[in-house]
């Protein structure tokens, strides 16, 4: 009958398909990260459930950095979960950022008025170009700089992991804005409503400079809502075209990055794309939003599935910061996302008073 020795490459057959060893690898090598990912988004969901004023991004983070500086997970973090919680902090997050364009109608957008959408656009770039300048001044390393700006100035960790696969930053200059931008949004939630009163800020006006200031749409939510629907409304309006200039921003440095890397590439090595395809997905997706009427259902379902992944991988980038890193050299980098956060406070009020003129 021959030699029925099976080839160890060969695919193994299971019932009507077959999976190749590679898939298998794979699988192993990563469930184990996937499956703490999986925990930690029903843990974020049941403290968002238990108390609604804490977000389910901020949550997740919060649980990667406390899985990955305990003793008893702080191993299994830089062990067997690596791979999975990598994969989760850089493919989930390019999946959640597209699902985030059915969020935004260039519609609601529009209907803000021309002198709304014009001193949101100048709160975001002076954002990005002051918090740039800031973490140059501080003397943060690497793509930190750039990371915090686009963080601080438009859509908080998720607009983090969109420029840093633009720029294909390194995972260390990564974890830190993420880590920033995440603190700084949470001290929002507890400081911009004690604040409304003593700046003498309406309804409308206090949903102006929440949704012109704090970074995370979640965090934005849990904000905005302390003073009634019409402020979470005009929040929830506000933020969602600030992430608007995700798209041109993150192309842009894709862009640049691309010339530079041409410069100083003569091994014919691989250059970024001009434009990610995760980008392309999420403008697409703001398409479909602003010609289309999608059912009520449809997009609660596709927010429910993009809070997953996102969470996912905000649990992933989260388990990669250290404590100790956040305070190196004198804590220089918390010290500058403080600032950061004034600077942009400080913007965001300053535009609302010039839209109450």
């Amino acid at each position: 009958m021959g030699d029925r020795t099976r080839d160890e490459n060969a695919p193994e057959f299971h019932g009507e398909g077959t999976v190749r060893p590679g898939t298998r690898a794979w699988l192993h090598t990563r469930w184990p990260g996937l499956a703490a990912c999986a925990v930690a988004v029903v843990l974020a969901f049941v403290v968002h459930r238990l108390l609604p004023s804490v977000p389910v991004m901020t949550t997740a983070v919060a649980l990667g950095v406390l899985a990955a500086n305990l003793p008893g997970t702080g191993s299994l973090v830089a062990g067997p979960w690596r791979l999975g919680l990598k994969f989760a902090s850089k493919k989930l997050m390019h999946t959640g950022i597209v699902l985030l364009g059915l969020k935004l109608s260039i519609i609601d957008v529009l209907d803000l008025g021309w002198a709304t959408f014009g001193v949101v656009a100048a709160i975001v770039l002076l954002a990005f170009g002051g918090t740039y300048l800031l973490g140059k001044a501080f003397r943060l390393p690497g793509d930190q700089p750039l990371l915090v700006a686009t963080g601080f100035s438009i859509c908080g960790a998720s607009a983090v992991g969109a420029m840093s696969a633009v720029r294909r930053s390194k995972d260390s200059d990564t974890v830190i804005p993420v880590a920033l931008v995440t603190l700084c949004g949470t001290l929002a939630i507890a400081v911009l409503p004690l604040l409304r009163d003593p700046l003498g800020l309406g309804p409308v006006a206090f949903g102006q400079w929440v949704g012109a200031s704090v970074h995370d749409v979640g965090q934005v939510v849990a904000t905005a809502q302390t003073a009634g629907a019409s402020a979470l409304a005009i929040a929830i309006v506000i933020k969602l075209t600030r992430m608007l200039m995700l798209a041109p921003m993150v192309a842009a440095a894709g862009i640049i990055g691309r010339r530079g890397q041409q410069k100083i590439n003569g091994q014919g090595l691989k250059l970024p794309p001009i434009v990610p395809g995760f980008v392309v997905g999420f403008v697409l997706l703001v398409a479909v939003r602003s010609i289309f009427d999608i059912p009520t259902e449809v997009l609660e379902a596709v927010t429910l599935v993009q809070d997953v992944v996102l969470a996912a991988a905000l649990f992933g980038l989260g388990s990669a910061v250290r404590i100790r890193q956040l305070f190196a050299s004198k804590g220089a980098a918390v010290l500058m996302a403080l600032s950061a956060w004034a600077l942009i406070a400080g913007l965001a009020y300053a535009g609302v008073l010039l839209l109450q003129l």
